[in-house]
């Protein structure tokens, strides 16, 4: 079995900075790629930024030059690093992985449950 635990949300106030971190364990056999996604109220989740195993990364525009994604293969880790945050910034924030798992001979999407961010006066 394969988890994603995301950590490092919290209420943070317009301008600031938050670091999400997402541990991917149990039974892998390699990672793709990681990425992050978030869902603001009443809207669809959307791809924030991703990055793959061999360090590409790819962030949308909407957060470009605001928010950096990195990642630590050794620790199986994602990071995501949030400055000059807005209002708009905020939702919950979902850790996304395209995984291989020992048990299996392709890879799978795993989701992590989420940590919310609110950027608010």
């Amino acid at each position: 079995q394969v988890q994603l635990v995301e950590s490092g949300g919290g209420l943070v106030q317009p301008g600031g900075s938050l670091r999400l971190s997402c541990v991917a364990s149990g039974n892998i056999y390699s990672i793709t790629f990681m990425g992050w996604y978030r869902q603001a109220p009443g809207k669809e989740r959307e791809l924030v930024a991703r990055i793959t195993s061999s360090g590409s990364t790819h962030i949308v525009d909407s957060v470009k030059g605001r928010f950096t994604i990195s990642g630590d293969n050794a620790k199986n880790t994602a990071y995501l690093q949030m400055n000059s945050l807005k209002p708009e910034d905020t939702a919950v924030y979902y850790c996304n992985g395209l995984i291989t798992p020992r048990t299996q001979d392709w890879a799978s999407q795993y989701w992590g449950k989420g940590t919310l961010v609110t950027v608010t006066a």
